[in-house]
Order: C-alpha cells, then sequence, then structure tokens
C-alpha cells in the first residue's frame, strides 16, 4: 500500500480539498486528518483533489494531514454477513454498538467478524484446474449454504491447486487453499463502484413473486428486473416495500434504508426479527442484509450505500442465488448527489440535480439482472431491484421519477387518493405498467394455468370498463345506466375492494400465492357469468343488488386461511346459483 500524504486546503461540508499526487485517482481511498476520517477522491485538479467525506467533517482544519492510499473503496466480503445491520459504509453496527451507543469517528471495523469460526468443507481436491468463481468449498451460514469461490486474478501463470484446507473450522482470515501463487483465504474484498463480471446475461423468464395480487397479476416483476415505487408521503412505500421483503420468493434480501427517518428503520429492525421465513422456517433476518443510512447521518455514505448493497448482491449471486435489493428511498440517494456536487460547485441540472444523475442511475441498474456467473460448477444467479422514490408533492414529472421511470421494467405508481381512502396498497392499476408481460405469461401459462392471461384480461377490461362507466354517472346519473352497466360498475367496484385491496397485517391476507389469486380471480369471472344470466332473464340489478348479501359474502372470504379457501369459494358460488335461480 503506498502512503502519499497530502494535506487539506479547503473545507466545504463533506467536500474536503486537500493537495495530491499525479497517481491519484479517481474513486481513490484517503484517510482525512489526525482521526483517519474515511473518505473518497471525487475530483482531480492537477495537483489538487477534492475528497468526499464519509464522516463528520467537523473539527477538520485547514493544513491537516490526508493519507492516499491508492486503493478504491471496497468492503471485505465472507461468511457471517447474513442477519447483520450495517451503515453506509458497511460498518456492523451491532459489534459497535457492544462498545458504546455512539460511533466514534475514524473508527474503520470490517462487516464480518475475523474471529468467529466457521467450518468449512472442500469440495476440490490437490492437483485439480481451477478458473476464476470456481467453488472451493463451502461453510453453513445460518442455514444457507455459503460458496467460497476462487477470485477472478490469479497470479502468475499456474491455475492448479497445490493445497486445499481439509475439513474443519478456520476463521475468515485463514488461508483455505493455494492456487499456484494465489493464496485464497474464506474472505474476499471486492471494490463496490466495480461492477462483478459474469459469464453471460439470461432471459428474465421467471417471476419474482411478491404475494401481493395486484403486483403478480396485472404488473409482474421478472426475477434480475427492475422496478421503480413512486409515491408521496403517506402512500405506503415503506410498508409495501416491507410487505415484498417478507414473502419475496428471493433467497436473499437487502434492506436499504436510504435516507429515510429513524422511525422507520427501528420499525424494521423490531419487527423482521421476529418474523419467520416461511419457505424455509427460519427467522426471516437470516435471510437478510440491513444498511441503515438514516437521514441524520452523514450525507456522503448515504450516495455509497446503494453501491455496497448491491455489492454484496453481486457477491450472493455468483453463488447462485436469488437476490433482492430494495431501496427506501432513491430519492434520497439523488438528494445526497445533489448535495455534494453542489459543494464540488459543479454546473445545476434539472431542479439542482447534477447532469449525470441519469447516468449514474443507469450505472447501478444495470447490475441488476439474471446471471450465469463465471466459474464451475454452472449456476444461475439473480439480482432484482426494487426502488422506493419519493417524489416532492407527488410529482411524477420530477427527474428522479422519470429516470426511474425510463430505467426500470416496472413501475408501481402509489396514488394519494386511494391511501386517503385506506386503499392499501395504494397502486394505481391505470397508471402503473410491467414490461416483462410477454416472458412472464409464457411461465404463467405453462406453471400455473393456461386461464392465467384470459383471467387477468378479463379483470382488466372489467376496471377499464367500470372507469368509463363511473365518468358517465358523474354526468348522466346512475339511472341512466342499462342492468348490464350498472352490474359492470359494481363488479368494477368489487374488483377494488376484494381483489386489488390486500391487508398486511392479516396473516390470511398479507400472502396471497399464485394458486390462490387465481382461484380469487376464477370467483370473479364465475360471479359475473352467474349475475349476467340473472339479468338476461329478466332480473333487474336492484332486485340482485338489494336481496342478496353476495358482496359481503365475498369479503369474508378473502380472511379465510389457505387450506379452506378454494372450498368456501365453491360454496359461495354454489349458493348463489341457487339463489339466483330461486329469484328468476
Amino acid at each position: 500500500m503506498q502512503d502519499n500524504r497530502g494535506y487539506i486546503k479547503g473545507i466545504s461540508g463533506s467536500v474536503v480539498t486537500s493537495t495530491c499526487f499525479p497517481n491519484t485517482s479517481i474513486y481513490e481511498v484517503v484517510y482525512v486528518g489526525s482521526e483517519r476520517l474515511l473518505g473518497e477522491v471525487v475530483r482531480v485538479r492537477r495537483d489538487v483533489a477534492d475528497i468526499q467525506v464519509y464522516e463528520d467533517t467537523t473539527g477538520l482544519q485547514i493544513g491537516d494531514h490526508t493519507i492516499f492510499t491508492g486503493e478504491l473503496l471496497s468492503m471485505k466480503l465472507g461468511p457471517g454477513l447474513l442477519g447483520q445491520v450495517l451503515d453506509g459504509i458497511g460498518r456492523p453496527l451491532e459489534r459497535l454498538g457492544k462498545k458504546s451507543p455512539y460511533i466514534s469517528r475514524g473508527t474503520h471495523i470490517d462487516a464480518v467478524d475475523d474471529s468467529e469460526k466457521w467450518y468449512f468443507i472442500p469440495r476440490l481436491q490437490r492437483g485439480d484446474d481451477v478458473g476464476p468463481g470456481d467453488i472451493l468449498g463451502e461453510v453453513e451460514e445460518k442455514g444457507i449454504k455459503h460458496f467460497i469461490m476462487a477470485p477472478l486474478a490469479f497470479r502468475g501463470k499456474n491455475s492448479t491447486i497445490s493445497w486445499i484446507a481439509p475439513k474443519g473450522e478456520y476463521v475468515v482470515d485463514d488461508v483455505i487453499c493455494k492456487i499456484g501463487e494465489t493464496t485464497v483465504k474464506m474472505s474476499q474484498r471486492w471494490n463496490i463502484r466495480t461492477p462483478r463480471n459474469v459469464g453471460r446475461k439470461l432471459d428474465l423468464d421467471k417471476p419474482f413473486l411478491t404475494g401481493t395480487r395486484i403486483l403478480d397479476v396485472f404488473f409482474p416483476l421478472a426475477l434480475g428486473g427492475t422496478a421503480v415505487i413512486p409515491g408521496g408521503f403517506g402512500t405506503g412505500k415503506t410498508v409495501t416495500q416491507q410487505s415484498i421483503a417478507r414473502w419475496a420468493n428471493a433467497d436473499i434480501v437487502i434492506y436499504i434504508g436510504c435516507g429515510e427517518r429513524g422511525n422507520e428503520m427501528t420499525e424494521v429492525l423490531e419487527e423482521f426479527p421476529s418474523l419467520t421465513d416461511v419457505r424455509r422456517g427460519i427467522p426471516l433476518m437470516d435471510r437478510m442484509i440491513l444498511i441503515a443510512n438514516t437521514s441524520n447521518m452523514p450525507v456522503a455514505a448515504r450516495e455509497a450505500s446503494i453501491y455496497l448493497g448491491m455489492t454484496i448482491a453481486e457477491y450472493y449471486r455468483d453463488m447462485g442465488y436469488n437476490v433482492a435489493i430494495i431501496a427506501d428511498s432513491i430519492s434520497r440517494w439523488a438528494e445526497a448527489l445533489r448535495e455534494i456536487s453542489g459543494r464540488l460547485e459543479e454546473m445545476p441540472g434539472e431542479e439542482g440535480y447534477p447532469a449525470y444523475l441519469a447516468s449514474r442511475l443507469a450505472r447501478y441498474y444495470e447490475r441488476a439482472g439474471n446471471v450465469v456467473p463465471l466459474g464451475s460448477p454452472q449456476r444461475n444467479g439473480s439480482i432484482s431491484v426494487i426502488n422506493a422514490i419519493s417524489p416532492p408533492g407527488g410529482d411524477f414529472s420530477e427527474p428522479v421519477t422519470q429516470s426511474g421511470l425510463r430505467l426500470s421494467g416496472c413501475f408501481w405508481a402509489l396514488d394519494k387518493g386511494l391511501a386517503t381512502k385506506r386503499h392499501f396498497p395504494s397502486i394505481n392499476w391505470a397508471q402503473s405498467y410491467s414490461l416483462y408481460h410477454e416472458n412472464l405469461d409464457r411461465y404463467f401459462t405453462r406453471e400455473i394455468s393456461e386461464n392465467w392471461v384470459p383471467l387477468r384480461e378479463f379483470a382488466l377490461n372489467i376496471l377499464h370498463d367500470g372507469k368509463s362507466l363511473q365518468e358517465m354517472v358523474q354526468i348522466v346519473g346512475r339511472d341512466g345506466l342499462t342492468e348490464e352497466e350498472k352490474w359492470i360498475l359494481k363488479l368494477s367496484e368489487l374488483i377494488n375492494i376484494f381483489y386489488l385491496q390486500q391487508n398486511a397485517f392479516d396473516s390470511n391476507d398479507a400472502y396471497c400465492d399464485p394458486n390462490r389469486q387465481l382461484v380469487m380471480l376464477n370467483t370473479l369471472k364465475l360471479l359475473d357469468e352467474e349475475i349476467r344470466w340473472a339479468l338476461n332473464s329478466g332480473a333487474l340489478f336492484e332486485q340482485i343488488d338489494s336481496q342478496f348479501a353476495f358482496v359481503a359474502d365475498l369479503m369474508k372470504l378473502r380472511s379465510q386461511n389457505a387450506e379452506d379457501y378454494e372450498t368456501s369459494l365453491i360454496s359461495y358460488i354454489t349458493k348463489l346459483k341457487e339463489e339466483l335461480s330461486d329469484l328468476i
């Protein structure tokens, strides 16, 4: 490690100007002042460098020393990451909290504990040829196999294993393998801003299941896809994301609290450890990593937090896992970028954001995807990105929302009007969209039912017709509608309250698997057929609506447990048929 010293020439908030040397590089790590505050070079001008400091700069003075390390900002990755709560630059908050309730400035500690032992099981043996990314062995981490992979670069030309550790317990800094001249430990350091190379990218043809009906059926996300959830204050972004984190079919979930209020992160930290992963039967936190960078923490660390989360995601993706990144919210990240850009005196773009906002976002989104990682045995892994956006005043035309809209495959628009009516999730079906329909429709048709697409189209058509009729009613009144139009209007309302609404706090309704989603849609279709038959047979809609409690009975079914659900729906339709026959 080189040790080039400079001295501070200027201080502007979290940005420090220092003398530097000809070999200084962009994003080089710098230690600033006597407390060795962590910083990163963001601009070089001849013999002067601008340094973004990730900690509070109070107390720094002109003339204080800076140390240029010659290394890029990196994170130590290895067994022990799962279940951790990290800050924006990867420091473990739980271990730091045991020493003091406050993080001392200049504290440098890795996320993985170098004193904890792990039981290593080798998969290869001496004499085997190894390529970049090959799996050398594994350890058990909270019920999940943590694979130890060969580094991407070897020193020298020899790629044969000359020694590999036998079964046994080792700490993360122990050497467990020698490949030619390269020694491999259980831990590795990866640069957080450098995307990991992959073998090849795959089609996005499998669904990222959230258990939320309006998302999985109407606006599905693919494993390896990207989605944004824009919405104003109080529209339910955080609850929606927390519900996705709890129920999604991802193997690993990385939740990034990026500049959000501390009380919201506190709710996550208090609630998630008490929840159980329904797929594995293990505590939910055992498959999660939380990155907490709340609004009162240093703004510069907020900018780095999403790259930190993405690097951890790539690490587990390369092991062959499906990883979900949930960032709340990307608007706070963009605000941090704007603040740093302002301190660098860069030319502002739209609404004061830097001109490179879209390209920085694109660089982050492009690291998502469904891939075949480098190395053998061959395996598939994916990173799905779900970002909340907090547009000021709920204005979707602002730059961050528009950039997210252009770069993502799913747009789940939250509606303030729906939230005011206590309609949650408050996703506006008329504004939202998904670009993954074509590939995922083939999957749902093949794996779930050939009726999946026709039933979804039936529901969407009713919603569109109901919206048009609602506009007509405001002009001519409900009496101006035909009997069938009155039913369509009622059915569109029923789809909204029975199907699109979902109670995240009801144990039976919080998660809805694809089969149950299909049964519920099919029930609505059968209900439509029976009511239309009655209307065509001479019944009046007012008679049906006033004499039968078909709406109340249907709403009770939504909270039925999964075992009794299909049976109860069949009984509901059978009873309705008998009542309508008696009426006719």
